[in-house]
């Protein structure tokens, strides 16, 4: 038995176990605020006020809120895609949650290979690509409180040729006279 209590003290145990766990559970924390999509800009909020309307029809008109423009889905996934099979698409709704009118001022995305084009009361307002490239004409489109429009999102995975290949972000931004910025954001796995 001494020789055991002699080994023991001189090889304390679990020592390495806490460094081990304490190195894996900081990189666990950083990993998880890294990955999460759009960063500090609203994103969980919006979520939390999609709740209150993923059974709401398009276009209908709830209770208003405090908040200005939010989306139903301020986020979306395209999963796999290919870039030979061709552009892919995606409709974000939003609408005006303040008790008051607001203006869309601007509508611009990250990257050319993204457009979007606003859709309010079955009318085309507009098509829109990034900010830099071309002209970028002002939307100036007025919003009642509870006035719900949409906006189609079209991606090219083809646009960047072989460099586009894997994982892909990209955001849509909706700018108002309130100086409000509602992001639209997606992602997208691109395959050959």
């Amino acid at each position: 038995m001494r020789t055991n209590t002699a080994i023991a003290a001189r090889h304390p145990p679990h020592k390495g176990f806490l460094v081990g766990a304490l190195l894996l559970a900081l990189t666990l924390i950083i990993a998880i605020v890294a990955a999460r999509p759009g960063g500090d800009t609203g994103t969980s909020a919006n979520q939390a006020r999609a709740v209150d309307r993923a059974t709401t029809a398009p276009g209908t008109i709830a209770a208003p809120a405090a908040a200005g423009l939010t989306a139903r889905q301020d986020f979306f996934d395209f999963g796999t895609i290919s870039m030979a099979a061709g552009k892919v698409s995606h409709r974000f709704w939003f609408r005006n949650d303040a008790a008051a009118p607001l203006l869309v001022k601007r509508i611009y995305t990250s990257c050319m290979c993204t457009t979007a084009t606003l859709v309010k009361a079955m009318r085309i307002v507009g098509s829109y690509g990034m900010a830099g490239h071309g002209p970028m004409p002002d939307v100036n489109e007025s919003f009642a409180p509870g006035e719900a429009a949409y906006v189609d999102v079209v991606f090219d995975p083809a646009a960047h040729g072989p460099a586009g290949l894997g994982h892909t972000e990209r955001v849509v931004s909706i700018e108002t006279d309130a100086r409000q910025r509602l992001q639209l954001a997606f992602v997208a796995n691109v395959r050959p």
